[in-house]
Parts: C-alpha cells; sequence; structure tokens
C-alpha cells in the first residue's frame, strides 16, 4: 500500500515562486509578528505627550471624511446650502485641530529625541508628512472659489514662479489646484503616514534619553532584531485599538462643536462686475496700463510673458527655468474680450484704429492717457484732461461696459475651454488693479500684515505657515526685490535641516542639553539616578 505522506508533503510545501509566500515574508519581515497591533506597551509610556500622535491620525480621518461630504456635493455646494456650509465648516475645524496635534506630535518627538536607535527614517517620513500636509492645506484655501482663494492665489503665484515651479503648479488655476487638494496630495499624505506608522511599529516607541534596562524579550529574538529596543523594558497591557477609537471620538466631537460654534468665512469672491461698479475708474486705469504695457503682469517675466529677467536666488536666475508656459499678452486682456462684443459700431472703430497703429504709437496714446487718469481729481476718466489718445478711451470705457454687464468674467476664463475654470487671466488682470489689494488690506491680509496666514474676519487661518509669513516682515527679505526667491531659498533650507536634523551634530544634541525630556518621562526618571 503507497503512503500518502509525501504527497501530503508536497501539497503543502511552499512554491519555489509563490508570489503570495514572498509578500508575507517581506510583511514579516518589515513588521515582526505581535507588533503590528500590540497588546503591551513599556512601562515608561505615560506620557500625554503619546496620545498626540494617535489624535493626529483620527484627526486625519475627520478631515478624509468630511473633505470626502464636500466633494460629493460638488465644489459650489458649500456657498449656496447652510448643510454644505455646516460641512465646510467641518472640515475646516478638522484641519485646524489635526495641525494642532500634530505640531505637538513633532515637537514631542524632537524633545524626546525619537530618531533614536535606527529611527532617523522615522523622523524624516514624519517631517515629510507634515510639510506635505501644508501643501495639501494649501491646495484646499486654494480651492474655496471665494475672496480668500482669490487673494492667496494672487500673493502666492510670486512666491511659487520665483523659483521657477509656477510654470507647472498654477495656483491661479483653482481647477487645477482642486484636482491636486482631493487626489494627489491626500493620497501621497495616506502612503506616508502608513509609511510612518509601520517604521513606528517596527522600531517600537524611543525609551528615555539615556535608559538602559535588562531585555524581557526572548535571547535569540533580540539578537536577530526582530523585537524593538523599547521592548526590553518592562511593559504593560496596551489597547491600541481602544486608544484609537477614543481619540477618533475626541477629534470628531471637537470638530462638530468648533464647526457649530464659529462655523466658517466665506467672503464672496470678487467678480469684475463688482469691481466696475465699486471701482469704475481703477478699472479704466488698469486697462489702459494692459495697452501701454506697465502693468504688473505686462512686465513680469516668467511663466506669462518674457518682459522681465524674474526674480534670482543668489544669482541664479530659477524664475527662468520654468519658461514661458502660461503666456499672457497684458494687451490680450483687453482687446480679446473686446473683440467677441458686437452691435458697438464705436468699439469696432476704435479696436480697428488700435490694430492699424505702430507698436510705438500705441505706446504714446496708452501712455499719454495713463498720465492723464493719474492727474484727474480722484481718478476719474470723465475728468481727465483732452489730449491725443487715440482709440484708447473708447477701448478702456468699453472694458468697463463689458465688466459692468457681467460679460467680462466669462470672456477670459472660458478660453475655449467646455470647464472655463482657469482664472489666470481674470485674476491677473484683478490684481493689476488697485481694487484687489484695498479689500484685502482692509481685512488686514496684505503682505506685511501676514496676509498669507491670516483669514478674513477673526478665523484662524493658516497659523502653520507663520515662519514662511514671518520672514517677509523683516529685513531684507521685506525690501529685496528678490524677497520671494530669498524666502522661498530659506525655507526650503530650513526644511531640510529639519529633515535631516538626526544627521546635523549640535542640533542633534539640543535634546540632551534642555532637559524637556525629564518632563516628559518624568515618572521613569523619578526612579531612576540622575545621570
Amino acid at each position: 500500500m503507497t503512503s500518502t505522506l509525501p504527497r501530503q508533503a508536497t501539497a503543502t510545501a511552499r512554491p519555489p515562486s509563490s508570489w503570495t509566500a514572498w509578500l508575507r515574508s517581506r510583511i514579516v519581515r518589515l513588521v515582526p509578528p505581535g507588533e503590528a497591533l500590540p497588546d503591551r506597551q513599556p512601562v515608561y509610556v505615560t506620557s500625554w505627550i503619546y496620545v498626540f500622535g494617535v489624535l493626529t491620525i483620527a484627526g486625519l480621518v475627520v478631515v478624509l471624511v468630511s473633505g470626502g461630504l464636500l466633494a460629493v456635493g460638488g465644489a459650489a455646494w458649500w456657498h449656496v446650502s447652510a448643510v454644505g456650509h455646516y460641512v465646510n465648516s467641518l472640515h475646516l475645524w478638522g484641519v485646524e485641530l489635526f495641525f494642532a496635534t500634530m505640531v505637538i506630535h513633532l515637537w514631542g518627538t524632537f524633545w524626546m529625541a525619537a530618531w533614536r536607535g535606527r529611527r532617523t527614517l522615522t523622523w524624516v517620513v514624519g517631517v515629510v508628512a507634515f510639510v506635505t500636509s501644508i501643501g495639501t492645506a494649501f491646495t484646499g484655501y486654494l480651492s474655496q472659489s471665494n475672496f480668500d482663494a482669490q487673494w492667496i492665489s494672487t500673493q502666492a503665484k510670486d512666491g511659487l514662479n520665483s523659483i521657477g515651479f509656477g510654470a507647472w503648479f498654477n495656483v491661479l488655476n483653482p481647477g487645477q489646484m482642486l484636482l491636486w487638494h482631493v487626489v494627489l496630495l491626500p493620497s501621497a499624505i495616506g502612503v506616508i503616514v502608513l509609511v510612518h506608522v509601520v517604521l513606528v511599529r517596527r522600531h517600537g516607541v524611543v525609551p528615555p534619553i539615556d535608559a538602559a534596562a535588562p531585555s524581557e524579550a526572548a535571547p535569540e529574538r533580540v539578537q536577530r532584531g526582530l523585537t524593538p529596543d523599547a521592548h526590553r523594558f518592562r511593559t504593560r497591557p496596551y489597547d491600541l485599538v481602544k486608544e484609537f477609537v477614543a481619540a477618533l471620538v475626541v477629534m470628531t466631537l471637537l470638530t462638530a462643536g468648533l464647526a457649530g460654534v464659529f462655523s466658517s468665512p466665506d467672503e464672496p469672491a470678487i467678480t469684475m462686475q463688482r469691481w466696475a461698479q465699486e471701482a469704475p475708474g481703477d478699472v479704466v486705469a488698469t486697462a489702459t496700463g494692459e495697452l501701454a504695457g506697465t502693468t504688473a503682469s505686462a512686465t513680469y517675466g516668467p511663466p506669462y510673458n518674457r518682459n522681465g529677467s524674474g526674480q534670482s536666488l543668489l544669482g541664479v536666475p530659477l524664475q527662468k527655468w520654468g519658461g514661458v508656459r502660461l503666456p499672457v499678452s497684458s494687451a490680450s486682456l483687453v482687446l480679446q474680450p473686446l473683440a467677441a462684443v458686437r452691435d458697438d459700431p464705436a468699439l469696432a472703430h476704435a479696436l480697428a484704429s488700435w490694430q492699424a497703429a505702430t507698436p510705438a504709437t500705441q505706446s504714446g496714446w496708452a501712455d499719454a492717457y495713463a498720465n492723464a487718469l493719474s492727474k484727474a481729481p480722484g481718478g476719474d476718466p470723465a475728468q481727465a484732461v483732452a489730449g491725443s489718445y487715440g482709440p484708447v478711451p473708447v477701448i478702456a470705457n468699453g472694458l468697463l461696459t463689458l465688466a459692468r454687464s457681467g460679460g467680462l468674467e466669462g470672456a477670459l476664463t472660458s478660453s475655449g475651454s467646455f470647464y472655463g475654470g482657469d482664472q489666470t487671466r481674470s485674476l491677473l488682470l484683478l490684481s493689476d488693479g488697485a481694487y484687489l489689494e484695498d479689500v484685502a488690506r482692509a481685512q488686514r491680509l496684505g503682505g506685511d500684515q501676514w496676509g498669507m496666514m491670516n483669514e478674513t474676519g477673526n478665523y484662524p487661518g493658516q497659523p502653520w505657515m507663520w515662519l514662511y509669513t514671518f520672514w517677509y516682515q523683516v529685513k531684507p527679505f521685506s525690501t529685496s526685490e528678490n524677497a520671494d526667491a530669498l524666502v522661498w531659498g530659506l525655507m526650503m533650507l530650513l526644511t531640510l535641516a529639519l529633515m535631516f536634523l538626526p544627521l546635523i551634530p549640535g542640533l542633534r544634541s539640543i535634546p540632551r542639553w534642555v532637559p524637556v525630556h525629564r518632563l516628559i518621562w518624568r515618572d521613569y526618571y523619578r526612579r531612576q539616578p540622575l545621570r
């Protein structure tokens, strides 16, 4: 009788090319058994500072869920629906709490020197998660389709353009920013946070500084490196799942309460029609400046045109590196919308006269009319002195009339696109005038008023951007023509320093020199002699 044992052994043996077996072995090597969902933790884990790590993850869940609910209603839902506005408030306050807990967690791990014991990569990934979260929140502000989005985008473009990045990351295009905000960056954060959590579970919670304790783990597991050094200390029962559920409930209730009490800001966007109604003289002056080629966008340089050298960093023209990928002619901001106007013979004749003139003649007309407007009382075009301005007054007033009718907005944003979501041209035209900045400064959102981190009303805004905004308040940045490039260069340097802090002598020793860690682990040090 033939034995079945060999046949059974063959049936249960691992296939030599099993992808499943290979993946399982990699997972086991990545996170040792029992470490993915541990039910015990070292006895020194008693400080409240440890709670902020799980609170941050819970806050991320609240942000993702509230953001998903906003996406269900559509981009404009929260502007017109009370329910939608409350969901937006949930998202806003979820983000505020998420950043608050993450910053506390980051500072806590710094004072614990949490990169010790082969945990440098854990620290690096954590900093990358923080920086990516800032980018995600920033694109969220740009996607609000309200005044804050308008103002922040027109200010932020200078910083991104100064290093050449704006050629690909166009903050004046809400459609592009919305896709970054709801798809690309949240996906990146999810992956980065997962990697961070896996590294934490793999290496365990960092022990107190200068701590030494005999191992409770099996010697062979310690030798093979399968047990984190934290498990060489005495342990106590620990319910990870219960802690996360409790953190999620706390963050959800806090978010719901803050959203209900404080709501969220929603200052309506400035339309071309509103601009024309409230500041008609500014519209005419801006149109004239665009024809003369003297406005900010007309002389900007890359990525819009080659009429300016742009900013540089230490002599390197970074702004030019992106090239002219978003071509904008300042005169076309005026002439193109007016070319579609029908039933206005005077305007049609003025446009034809302009096109037939030489560039030198066009410039002479526009410069002369701009000078006359600057001397008119209150900038009122009706009180400008007569002069040889050619068709410029008719063209500028034609743009004012189109703006008052509400037709200028669509003419600038559609550009032949079905969706018409790119507001680059309309925002450049609006920001070339004085009205947008006047409204922003009245709400204390100017560049010298810490505007990038402020919010309309008394809302908290983006406090996580305080350091970036700070540099614009001090010399030499506040007076430099290359301020944006300098600030971005400095911030990138500081970010790299924070990211690779565990490798920088002196900086990595600060937690040892400043005894904040003795407060964090006060129960442990109370039982240990002072070293």
